[in-house]
């Protein structure tokens, strides 16, 4: 067909990429820095901003069709006439953290949550952030006519602000508010939350249009920057991606949503049709740096460190919930390190138990998923810590599954402009019917990657898993049995 765009505006910035549609080569990119934020608020108008900046020196000639990809956790609340209330609210917000335990208990506990729309209120959920507002800016509150998430709103200005506004199933099943497993809205939860109602956006269908501008440029459904990374990597059923931040979180593709009455799971929908059950953690890569540090190191001199121990770092378990914990919900313990003797003392083997303390932390998240019937034959592991030799070594016997380390790239903007390309083709009748009627999106080539095997030792790593196990059952008995 031509040449399809895809642009991801996270919470540092916008990142555009131009590709072949029948390909996914890339052919051209543009980036531009937003704003530093001052805190959970920003101006909506630095996004458009950035993206101007982005998309400059005519880094979008001849393209046909664009996706839109934005941190999802975001809250637009606007007036009558379509403009912002005041300054967007994004991020974990730690504000709005009495506002959730409202909404909880406003609607009879975790379960009602979960059955309701997947997900339990969170600080960060935009259904949060709108009882935070009705609280704290009533007068505000009182003005907001409508709201939508980042992406929404940018798809809605590159369109020139048109009376139909549109958001995807991904977006929307991030707000709190719709649900991925009934497919529509819970106008009644927004009520709750803010106190009346407000115009919500039409959800599109994953190879849906938004709309075209003036000069015929399709505009596709857009979505969030976690169901838009997955739809980049091509990762589908059977796949798991872990992403290593400060935090952690754990997704998997997987045909239904699911409804988790402890909350420990947050049930979004994908960009294909599928669904996305996430499991978060509140600890990962700091479990590392906080080891460096300590050690009078970097990330890589840790890795060495721990490269020079061996699997069970000699008997050692670090429990590696240093700011408290999500998964388990351990919300005001600390981390701790067990089985030290004097010939353990060692850098190295200090070095080893916090990477294996990371992992299987994060092994207990996958876990979580597969105890309710997700499949998980391979792992994508994302982030700067991916690239260590340990991390390597250690993760396919700890997750008890191939780990693939895909090559860094812009994955978010890759696969809204793979959306791109699948909406120009539905909307010019050139897709493929995948059966039954539905539409294949476009085959591109998967993510360039590493694939890592735990092969003969995986025995050992077993070995290593059960003892943290039991060290975790120990110093926090039944942390994964809560209900309610």
């Amino acid at each position: 067909m031509g040449i399809v765009a895809g642009l991801d505006s996270s919470s540092e910035s916008t990142r555009i990429v131009v590709c072949d549609a029948d390909t996914g080569a890339v052919i051209r990119q543009g980036y531009a820095p937003h704003p530093v934020e001052k805190g959970p608020e920003v101006d909506p108008q630095a996004w458009l901003m950035s993206l101007g900046e982005a998309a400059g020196n005519g880094l979008l000639e001849g393209v046909q069709a664009i996706g839109v990809a934005a941190q999802q956790n975001g809250l637009v609340p606007l007036d009558a006439e379509g403009a912002p209330v005041r300054p967007a609210l994004v991020g974990n917000d730690k504000r709005a953290q009495s506002a959730a335990a409202d909404l909880v208990d406003a609607l009879g506990g975790r379960m009602a949550w979960a059955q309701a729309v997947g997900s339990v209120p969170q600080a960060q959920h935009p259904v949060t952030k709108m009882r935070w507002l009705a609280r704290a800016e009533a007068a505000n509150a009182a003005r907001i006519v409508e709201v939508m998430t980042p992406h929404d709103w940018l798809a809605w200005q590159l369109l020139g602000r048109p009376a139909r506004r549109t958001t995807d199933r991904g977006g929307a099943s991030a707000t709190g508010y719709w649900s991925a497993a009934s497919g529509a809205y819970r106008s009644d939860l927004v009520e709750l939350a803010l106190g009346h109602q407000v115009r919500l956006p039409e959800v599109l269908g994953p190879s849906g249009t938004a709309g075209f501008t003036p000069e015929g440029l399709l505009i596709s459904a857009g979505t969030g920057e976690t169901m838009a990374a997955a739809f980049g990597l091509g990762v589908g059923v059977g796949d798991a991606v872990v992403s290593l931040g400060a935090s952690g979180s754990v997704f998997a593709v997987h045909e239904e949503a699911l409804a988790d009455p402890t909350g420990t799971i947050t049930s979004l929908a994908d960009a294909t049709g599928r669904h996305l059950p996430v499991v978060h953690t509140t600890n990962a890569v700091r479990v590392l740096r906080g080891a460096a540090e300590m050690l009078g190191t970097d990330l890589a001199g840790l890795s060495e460190l721990a490269l020079a121990s061996s699997p069970g770092a000699y008997g050692m378990v670090m429990l590696p919930y240093l700011e408290g914990e999500r998964t388990p919900h351990l919300p005001h313990t600390a981390g701790s390190l067990h089985g030290m003797r004097r010939e353990s003392m060692k850098p190295e083997h200090v070095a080893r138990a916090a990477v294996e303390g990371m992992l299987c932390g994060l092994a207990d998240a996958l876990d979580v998923l597969r105890g309710r019937g997700v499949a998980v034959r391979r792992v994508f592991l994302l982030g700067a810590a991916a690239e260590l030799g340990v991390v390597q070594a250690a993760a396919p016997g700890l997750f008890g599954a191939q780990v693939v380390v895909p090559q860094p790239a812009e994955y978010a903007a890759l696969g809204a402009a793979r959306q791109a390309a699948w909406a120009w083709q539905v909307a010019h009748g050139t897709a493929v019917d995948g059966g039954g009627g539905y539409p294949e999106p476009p085959q591109w080539p998967a993510a360039a990657s590493q694939v890592f095997e735990a092969g003969e030792e995986l025995p050992v790593w077993q070995a290593v898993r059960q003892q943290f196990t039991a060290v975790r059952d120990e110093v926090h008995p039944g942390a994964f049995q809560r209900e309610g």
